[in-house]
């Protein structure tokens, strides 16, 4: 095979080349010294004031960022004065550093007045919890008139209480126990109704949903006599239902007794009757038997005198020749 016609010769000649290449060079023939550029401190300090503004943009952002829930009302003031509410939900923004926000409740509340003692109609002296079921339905007017939420709520409870006292001065103690049954309607809607015309006279931005009674308590110092006079209505009841079941009692006996008295009448009556009858016909009887034979009759008759008149201790006197001792002494002619 000829050099023409090796196919690594071509492989050898690159291979012989290369190694031929490879010469030593001396040390640090190869090597490029570069001079070492100064630190830039400007530029450093830029970059850090930049991104501390940055920073610092991005957390007063945030800061002022608020968000509104769905039950609640958002206030807005500026310098301590009412710029906006907002009432819907959602992200809201407010100037930094100038504005603030405060929330207040969009949903129904719940308030326990303070018990109330009440005079009624009838003198009675009467110890009255209620609640009251409320809202918030102007933010600006409710802060404006009563500043806040415990505010708003000591004025409710003062109307309540007026227009409580008025109306219990009008009823009678058993109206105010039995509300349903009082020709007058519902106190608790009354009272609700009057209420809330006072609040809407005095713009507080507030309503009253609903005004109820809990409890009805007398005082302390009246319980024992309320006590002891309802012992004393109830024996004196229960006496009256005494009464009346004894003279029921009297009536009905007394009835029976007549009743009875009738029927004994009644049935002697009618006794006697059929024993007249029975011995008017046993007369009959005796009458027809006896006249058929008078001479036998006489002797049955005498027969009966005998069994009445003589007994075991019986002393008869009577002459010797008299029909009767003849009988006795068995002389028949």
């Amino acid at each position: 095979m000829t050099n023409n016609n090796n196919p690594f010769k071509n492989i050898e000649d690159k291979f012989k080349e290369m190694q031929g290449g490879k010469q030593k060079k001396p040390a640090g023939a190869d090597k490029v010294i570069t001079p070492k550029k100064p630190f830039n401190t400007r530029k450093f300090v830029k970059t850090a004031i930049t991104i501390t503004v940055i920073f610092a943009i991005a957390v007063i952002l945030l800061a002022n960022v608020y968000v509104v829930k769905e039950g609640e009302y958002k206030v807005v003031r500026q310098f301590g004065e009412i710029t906006r509410i907002v009432k819907e939900p959602g992200l809201n923004m407010k100037i930094p550093f100038i504005q603030s926000v405060s929330s207040l409740p969009k949903n129904q509340l719940t308030y326990n007045v303070s018990e109330a003692e009440i005079t009624t109609k009838d003198k009675k002296r009467i110890i009255i919890d209620n609640y009251a079921v409320w809202r918030i339905t102007d933010p600006a007017k409710m802060i404006s008139n009563a500043r806040n939420i415990i505010n708003a709520e000591m004025r409710m409870e003062e109307f309540i209480y007026s227009v409580i006292r008025n109306e219990m001065g009008q009823l009678d103690y058993v109206d105010v126990v039995n509300d349903e049954n009082s020709s007058r309607g519902s106190l608790n809607d009354r009272v609700t109704t009057k209420v809330n015309e006072f609040l809407a006279e005095g713009n507080f931005g507030i309503e009253v949903i609903d005004v109820r009674m809990k409890r009805i308590d007398l005082p302390e110092e009246n319980e024992q006599s309320i006590y002891t006079r309802m012992i004393s209505e109830r024996e004196s009841t229960a006496q009256d239902y005494l009464s009346q079941g004894d003279a029921e009692k009297r009536r009905i006996e007394a009835e029976t007794d007549r009743e009875v008295q009738e029927m004994l009448a009644t049935a002697k009556k009618d006794a006697a009757v059929i024993h007249a009858e029975g011995e008017a016909e046993a007369a009959k009887i005796y009458n027809n038997a006896f006249s058929k034979d008078p001479e036998f009759y006489n002797l049955y008759r005498t027969l009966q005198s005998y069994s009445r008149t003589i007994g075991d201790d019986t002393m008869i006197i009577m002459p010797a020749d008299s029909p009767y001792a003849k009988i006795l002494t068995g002389y028949l002619e």
